[in-house]
């Protein structure tokens, strides 16, 4: 019996909650006072595997290797068989780890497609324009896919891939890694079991944290709206989609507010340069100096490709910021995305849901309150403490992971399973039930910009899809 059974089927934790003033145990630990199993990742269709899924990645760089990186530890369930990157040194890291071929090694994804299917499937961890030609390619070759979010950056691209992967019959997995995550697993359990009865609105804000946010929003390949994707899908598809999860409602309507307000020329301090190595008489007071935050503390170093002896470091490290936008000052970028918004979402069960994405401030680690007629919950991604009306007692969950909640690899798991058993249900985070959290996202960016409410339509024949 699973603990959500039991709770449900005897209303136990409330009896459990009267036991103690404060509870601020794990589930494991509160499911052994009862001999229970602690089985929130536990899923009994999993099979041990004759053999190991394999796979073609296509694109080599941070989150390509995080999910490849599942295959170096799982072995036995995931193996690698070709890599595709326009980057040398990223592509042959892979071929070396893998210990890849020559002729399973590429530049262009293109070229994966004009030889015979070589594989089971494909994981697609590429910049987000180059999600959709890759994956309908895929999808055509007769491979299951692994998708990193988003799926597309427009609602007809999202159509189209959906549509594609209905024609083909073919599994495409999406990689909303917080389904998989310790802290919303908790949560969805609790919400489901009835514990805090009906769910009435839920508060969540997603903090960016100001130097990641100038990193990858205001410096980075997502700065501008316009040549990437809108902040509210490359970054707060995650939260949309979640808050779709836990509701178990379809969104009716979305209402946005929110703009750029700080990372503008305007706000640039007196004696300011275009590059922070130009003599900046502000630099060692600056929190967005790119001396401090990659020379000196040699953070978020992944975006260089950086020498193998680190003794060349300092050297390399300057000559990037002398030459890329990284360098450059965060006050005069061609940078658009907002740094702050809020996305408010009325559920077709009459749940109401305010999203807050937030760049200014010190702290990452999504932040939620949820409401319901029996009782409230309060979380950080680490921890939750559950608040029973009645009693007045309180539960406490806590947790250590890292920003993703530790669900990158868990998500792979279930993806390598439904792939090998050939069936979908296995995912928590299939194309299907994704898609919405996309044109969700999609209306909040519609409705910021033009100051409107949208209507979210899942099978709008409007939308013109050829596939």
């Amino acid at each position: 019996m699973s603990l959500r059974q039991f709770i449900s089927s005897r209303k136990i934790l409330r009896s459990y909650i009267l036991i103690r003033e404060n509870i601020k145990d794990g589930w494991r630990d509160i499911a052994s006072v009862f001999g229970l199993r602690e089985d929130v990742f536990e899923d009994k269709r999993h099979i041990e595997l004759s053999k190991p899924v394999t796979a073609i990645l296509i694109g080599a760089g941070h989150r390509g290797n995080i999910y490849a990186d599942y295959a170096r530890l799982h072995p036995d369930e995931l193996q690698i068989t070709a890599v595709v990157d326009i980057n040398n040194k990223k592509r042959s890291l892979i071929q070396k780890q893998f210990l890849l071929s020559d002729e399973n090694v590429f530049t262009e994804w293109k070229d994966v497609f004009v030889k015979p299917k070589f594989a089971d499937a494909v994981i697609i961890a590429t910049p987000d324009h180059l999600h959709t030609g890759p994956c309908i390619a895929a999808l055509e070759a007769g491979y299951d896919v692994l998708l990193e979010k988003p799926i597309a950056q427009t609602e007809k691209e999202c159509r189209l891939i959906l549509k594609k992967a209905q024609q083909t019959s073919r599994i495409v997995g999406v990689c909303h890694v917080l389904r998989y995550s310790p802290y919303f697993r908790e949560l969805k359990e609790i919400i489901d079991a009835g514990v805090i009865g009906d769910i009435i609105s839920i508060q969540h804000m997603e903090p960016i944290e100001q130097i990641h946010m100038s990193h990858s929003y205001v410096r980075g390949k997502w700065k501008n709206s316009k040549t990437a994707t809108p902040i509210v899908l490359a970054k707060s598809s995650h939260d949309t989609d979640i808050l779709r999860w836990l509701v178990n409602s379809n969104v009716k309507d979305v209402h946005c507010f929110g703009n750029l307000k700080w990372f503008t020329n305007k706000n640039a301090p007196k004696g300011s340069t275009d590059r922070c190595t130009d003599g900046c008489a502000v630099e060692s007071s600056c929190a967005y100096s790119a001396l401090q935050i990659y020379l000196r503390d040699k953070k978020r170093l992944y975006v260089f490709d950086m020498p193998g002896n680190k003794n060349d470091w300092d050297d390399f490290i300057i000559e990037q910021l002398k030459t890329t936008d990284y360098g450059r000052c965060v006050y005069k970028m061609d940078n658009d995305q907002p740094d702050h918004l809020t996305v408010n979402m009325l559920f077709e069960n009459g749940v109401t849901a305010a999203f807050s994405m937030e760049a200014h401030v010190s702290y990452e680690g999504r932040r939620t309150r949820i409401m319901g007629s029996k009782g409230d919950i309060i979380g950080d991604m680490e921890k939750f403490i559950l608040t029973d009306f009645k009693t007045r007692k309180q539960l406490s969950w806590q947790m250590k992971t890292d920003t993703h909640g530790g669900g990158d690899h868990r998500l792979v798991k279930d993806w390598v399973q439904a792939v090998a058993q050939q069936d979908k249900s296995l995912l928590s985070s299939s194309i299907e039930v994704s898609v919405e959290s996309h044109l969700v996202a999609l209306a909040a960016e519609k409705s910021r910009l033009n100051r409107t409410i949208e209507e979210i339509k899942l099978n709008d024949t409007t939308v013109a899809v050829t596939v």
